[in-house]
């Protein structure tokens, strides 16, 4: 029986232009998704591809269109595409166009890039001439279709890439208003690490007797991965991830947060315990995620800390560890975000800290992966060397000993990486856990607060009562007659 991995790509069946490019980029041996994928897709069929992060599932559709811009040369349409490639990330459909020009080098097709974060304007002039691929974000090409910026009618080959992240992000409304724009006759080619039932669906109803190729098991992690799992507390983790960046085999570190908010935190965290690290999420401008992933790519940085909007296509090469330092709630994130390290057969190590609410999250995970992640308890040791406290009625508690450690106070953040505690959440600006006692100046504080209002042109609300004495309230401020004028200022929700 023949070896699958001794299949050159001159077997495929691709056209020589394409195959003086692989050779020049040293691609010789095609992968298994790869070898299965391209000879059908040459053939005319619709297409299911499924294999994990990192096998090649790219030039699996992008060496079979360039082939086929080979062999049917025609100039395309003003605003209209010949190939359309929807991914779910900015940073993936910038690395999916970079793949078809390094495998068209001597092609030499014509391309464009539809993200967000960059002015409509110019992506819309990048088109209007007609392209022979695009490469777009759901959101953005809608945007385009919607300003009548680019034509969809004129599509030969659709190709939807990571179709599960797709519905976890909430693209499905957007993939089917561009489903409509494209005409009936057409090749279509789903790929995806993982393939749930709502993609199914969506693939029933827009594939037309398709070929389904899955070269792994679903959800199976690397081989070459080697995972942990530190059972801790939430405010153990800060301490715990100084801990494992010191490590002396790390070479470049991934750390993923569940929130952006969260990603930042991180950042200023490490950044006082004197690691340097850079933040990419979804409110990053596109030059800020642009520059943080070239500081990494280059070592500048060795640390990059992500939401999962880096879980899937960001192929950084030399990442050793994969950090997570909130679990996800979808099980399937676990396994595309720490297939970002032991890419290319190169070897890699996954850790994960998980703290008493993540213990289902730990559970879904190890369901899917088949798999019993080892696991080290370091629970308790945030409370550095003192016994944990026991609890006391609020009027009533105990007076601190004097080797307990003190509350953080404001300025003291230098003594540790993070700020302990429970994880603040936001209203209006303020932090919830923040005590709320009065300070001698708030009725002074309050009074240039609305002296602000009134100087931005607001009408302030007359008084009930304009015999009684008060500070002067914010409009839309609760105010209780019965309990007296308030001492500190809340606005209402």
């Amino acid at each position: 029986m023949k070896d699958p991995y001794l299949t050159s790509f001159s077997e495929l069946g691709l056209a020589e232009p394409i195959l003086k490019a692989l050779a020049e980029a040293n691609h010789t041996t095609p992968t298994p998704i790869q070898e299965q994928a391209v000879p059908l897709v040459l053939a005319g069929h619709d297409l299911i591809g499924i294999a994990q992060t990192g096998t090649g599932k790219t030039a699996a559709f992008a060496l079979p269109i360039l082939n086929h811009l080979v062999t049917e040369r025609r100039r395309p349409e003003r605003r209209a595409t010949r190939a359309l490639v929807l991914s779910p990330t900015r940073e993936l459909s910038g690395q999916i166009l970079e793949s078809f020009r390094l495998y068209g080098k001597h092609v030499r097709p014509s391309t464009a890039l539809a993200i967000g974060g960059v002015p409509l304007g110019r992506q819309a002039r990048s088109i209007a001439g007609g392209v022979d691929v695009l490469v777009a974000t759901p959101g953005r090409l809608v945007d385009l279709m919607e300003n009548g910026a680019v034509r969809l009618d004129q599509v030969e080959v659709f190709v939807l890439d990571e179709a599960d992240q797709m519905l976890d992000m909430g693209f499905i409304h957007a993939i089917r208003a561009i489903v409509a724009k494209l005409p009936a006759k057409r090749r279509n080619l789903f790929f995806s690490a993982t393939m749930p039932r709502e993609i199914e669906k969506l693939a029933d109803a827009l594939l037309t007797n398709p070929v389904r190729v899955a070269v792994t098991p679903v959800a199976k992690t690397a081989d070459k991965i080697e995972q942990k799992v530190f059972l801790t507390d939430r405010s153990g983790k800060p301490d715990l991830l100084v801990e494992v960046l010191g490590h002396a085999g790390l070479d470049r570190a991934l750390v993923f947060s569940r929130t952006k908010h969260g990603a930042d935190r991180i950042v200023k965290g490490l950044a006082v315990a004197g690691i340097a690290s850079e933040a990419i999420h979804g409110n990053k401008s596109q030059p800020q995620r642009e520059r943080a992933l070239a500081a990494f790519r280059e070592g500048k940085v060795k640390v990059l800390v992500a939401t999962d909007i880096a879980a899937r296509g960001i192929d950084v090469p030399g990442v050793s560890h994969v950090v997570n330092y909130d679990l996800p709630n979808v099980p399937e994130s676990y396994v595309h975000r720490i297939g970002r390290t032991a890419r290319a057969g190169a070897e890699g190590i996954a850790i994960s800290f998980c703290d008493g609410e993540e213990r289902a999250f730990l559970r879904d995970i190890e369901r899917l992966i088949r798999l019993t992640i080892p696991s080290e308890d370091r629970r308790g040791e945030s409370r550095g060397r003192s016994e944990p406290r026991e609890s006391a009625p609020r009027d009533h508690r105990a007076p601190r000993s004097p080797q307990a450690p003190r509350a953080p106070r404001e300025g003291d953040r230098s003594s540790r990486p993070f700020q302990r505690g429970p994880r603040p959440e936001y209203r209006g600006g303020e932090e919830r856990g923040e005590p709320r006692a009065v300070r001698p100046d708030a009725q002074r504080h309050d009074s240039h607060r609305v002296e602000g209002h009134r100087q931005e042109g607001l009408r302030e609300r007359p008084r009930l009562d304009a015999a009684r004495p008060e500070a002067p309230r914010h409009e839309g401020a609760r105010f209780d007659e019965s309990r007296g004028p308030r001492k500190s200022f809340r606005p209402a929700r």
